[in-house]
């Protein structure tokens, strides 16, 4: 009996393990509560409970789960570590590395449950110690010098777990990332893990259409991989116009759904309301979000609250919308909303719109301000998703901001559309009338890139919005330098940019009272623009000049004949 008793025990903590990989932790949970219940002191069991719990988004649930095994099984490394993903979770970084080092030092870095309990938690948290996961796994792997006897037995997970280290730590440790998910694969050829991960290091190496083709190969391998759909899922849901796809988004949710965890209603529920959502079946993904409400627990209550109130901005009500958000804001407090919460409520506040002039102007500015709190939330920080708050801006007609956030694109070094970006910065700048900020803007693309006459242009423009009586000549050196980059076939298309060109430089001579060399640009501006108003006043002036000098003269003759 106590060998019938051990065994369903042991099946039991493997039946959870599988449940894990295939992401269905309810399952998993059940399963591994099973297993405790067989064996009390099986510390894995509590362990892999806890992941099942961080699993469902119950981070409570986690920590109960690593604190019960703990006091039936004192000084378990393997819960000590568990503990240490707690505190990296709370923020708290140096707790957590002395709980790893401590479990690390009393298995002596060679238990391969311990050693990727840290790894994963130290690369995959915010704020865990990456080059430490990587340090871990590669001393758990490494045999040399060791007898045949002490020897580790790698296992495809540990390889995966390397990959992971590589993988978080980025840069050029890419390939070897790719190459530890193939190490892998050699030990277990059909790990849809491994493939779903090697998808990843090349999404984030923007090798889009590879990934694609990963995550698709590990749907194949393995038909009832969740987690490759759900990366496909991700993929296409992305507001990115090179994988926004909300049919593709919806079908590869539904596959998810399909092949997920069964016994997790909640998570269920709730994306097939998203999949309503994306199908723009809108008052479906509302009636089904408001019906879970009731009985989810507080992470699914942030995330069908959102759904329903974007729903509702969807179907242009955003009063409704704002409602939903209110509560939610009120129920939790601003400092505990997240990067979603603050993008959702500057859509929101955008929309609004209210017939007193000083409620409207409250909107835009809390509409920029959310803006900005979710740019600064999210951690997955890039150029496109600074340039998507930017736009954001200029549809708010909030050109100092549109400007501010282009700006802060160039930070990337990896940005392949930073000319742009350069550009749209120096632009919204002047529109803005920040016309001293434009002009450093635009000296600095000059000298990066000397080619674009446009460059050249738009410095003399903000300095032309300095010197508006063209009497300091600021604009004269950026604009002959554009002048003498525009080729005559480009002169029809360029003729906005002329004009202004022309009228600088034809007001600047005027003001030195140089004819000469004033009346070429005065030419070429009526050549473009006949009814120019500008030259028929210098024109009229000068007439009255000459008029005047004429008469002068007439009465200086008639005085002499006297």
């Amino acid at each position: 009996m106590l060998c019938v008793a051990n065994g369903a025990m042991a099946q039991s903590v493997e039946d959870g393990l599988k449940d894990l990989y295939y992401g269905k932790y309810q399952t998993a949970k059940q399963n591994l509560e099973k297993a405790i219940a067989a064996k009390p002191t099986d510390d894995r069991a509590y362990y892999y409970l806890g992941i099942a719990e961080l699993g469902l988004e119950n981070k409570d649930g986690a920590a109960a789960a690593f604190t019960k095994g703990l006091t039936a099984v004192p000084n378990s490394p393997l819960l000590t570590a568990g503990m240490g993903r707690i505190d990296l979770l709370n923020g708290k970084a140096s707790d957590a590395k002395q709980k790893f080092e401590a479990a690390s030092t009393a298995t002596e870095g060679r238990n391969g449950d311990v050693a990727r309990a840290i790894a994963d938690a130290s690369s995959e948290i915010q704020g865990g110690d990456r080059g430490y996961a990587l340090t871990v796994m590669e001393t758990l792997l490494n045999n040399e010098g060791r007898k045949k006897r002490h020897q580790y037995e790698a296992t495809a997970a540990d390889y995966i777990e390397l990959g992971d280290a590589y993988r978080f730590l980025g840069g050029e440790n890419g390939g070897k990332a790719i190459t530890a998910y193939e190490r892998a694969l050699e030990l277990d050829a059909n790990n849809a893990e491994a493939v779903m991960k090697q998808g990843l290091v090349n999404y984030n190496a923007r090798l889009l259409q590879q990934a694609v083709t990963d995550w698709t190969k590990a749907t194949n391998m393995d038909a009832n991989y969740a987690p490759a759909y759900f990366e496909l899922y991700q993929f296409y849901i992305t507001q990115k116009k090179e994988q926004f796809s909300l049919p593709n988004a919806a079908k590869y949710l539904q596959k998810y759904v399909e092949v997920g965890d069964p016994s997790d209603k909640t998570k269920n529920e709730y994306y097939l309301a998203a999949i309503a959502f994306y199908q723009k079946d809108y008052d479906a993904a509302i009636s089904k979000a408001k019906a879970l409400l009731a009985t989810a627990n507080e992470a699914y209550k942030g995330k069908l609250t959102l759904l329903a109130a974007d729903a509702h901005l969807q179907k242009g009500d955003s009063l409704a919308a704002k409602a939903l958000m209110d509560e939610r804001v009120k129920a939790v407090g601003e400092d505990k909303l997240d990067a979603l919460d603050f993008k959702l409520l500057s859509a929101i506040y955008s929309k609004l719109k209210h017939a007193d002039s000083a409620t409207n102007a409250s909107y835009e500015t809390l509409a920029g301000t959310y803006l900005e709190k979710y740019a600064e939330a999210d951690t997955a920080k890039d150029a496109e998703k600074y340039r998507s708050v930017a736009e954001a801006f200029k549809e708010m007609r909030n050109y100092a901001k549109t400007a501010e956030w282009y700006g802060k694109t160039l930070q990337f070094k990896d940005n392949p559309r930073a000319i742009e970006d350069h550009f749209f910065k120096g632009v919204y700048e002047y529109y803005a009338g920040q016309y001293g900020m434009a002009d450093t803007t635009w000296t600095e693309f000059s000298v990066k890139y000397p080619e674009q006459a446009n460059g050249y242009y738009w410095r003399g423009m903000s300095n032309f919005a300095l010197d508006q009586q063209a009497k300091e000549g600021k604009a004269k050196e950026p604009f002959e330098k554009y002048l003498s980059m525009v080729k005559p076939e480009d002169e029809a298309k360029s003729k906005r940019f002329l004009t202004n060109v022309y009228t600088y430089m034809m007001l600047y001579y005027y003001n030195l009272d140089d004819k000469t060399n004033m009346q070429p640009f005065m030419d070429k501006l009526t050549a473009i623009d006949p009814a120019n108003e500008t030259v028929r006043q210098v024109k009229e002036y000068f007439e009255s000049v000459e008029k005047a000098a004429s008469s002068n003269t007439a009465q200086a003759a008639a005085g002499a004949g006297k």
